[in-house]
């Protein structure tokens, strides 16, 4: 199970993180991170959109996008549990305050564990290589 401190909820957090973030494709998932992870746009003060977090940066939250081109209902939970549990083992190594998306593909749904696995290391590998300075987010210029 992930901590509730460390899930993303809300709609503009999984667009900050999709829209904003560098994108990592693999045949299994792609999986988007935003390093930053401070939401764009207003802000409602009433409203605590990060409960059970600290003063200061936040830790690193995950969200998953499982649809129904990944198979039924069953296979889509399977799926989700597997992606949950993984990335809560990854979340450490991430910087404080990251935002990371993982979308599940429709091969997803017949892969097992360890492909899983290999594919989402492979992603979060090429994502936290350092970055040049100076380079474009993730699909600009389209």
């Amino acid at each position: 199970m992930l901590p509730s401190e460390n899930r993303l909820r809300r709609r503009q957090d999984f667009a900050t993180a999709v829209k904003r973030g560098r994108r990592a494709g693999r045949p299994l998932l792609v999986v988007h991170l935003n390093r930053d992870g401070q939401p764009q746009g207003p802000v409602d003060r009433n409203s605590d959109s990060r409960p059970h977090v600290a003063e200061g940066l936040p830790s690193a939250r995950a969200g998953f996008v499982v649809s129904k081109a990944v198979g039924p209902a069953v296979v889509r939970n399977l799926v989700k549990r597997r992606l949950r549990h993984l990335v809560r083992d990854r979340l450490s190594r991430l910087p404080e305050g990251s935002l990371i998306v993982v979308r599940a593909l429709p091969p997803a749904g017949a892969a097992t564990y360890l492909e899983l696995e290999q594919d989402l290391d492979a992603a979060l590998r090429r994502l936290l290589r350092s970055e040049p300075t100076g380079s474009a987010p993730t699909g600009a210029g389209r």
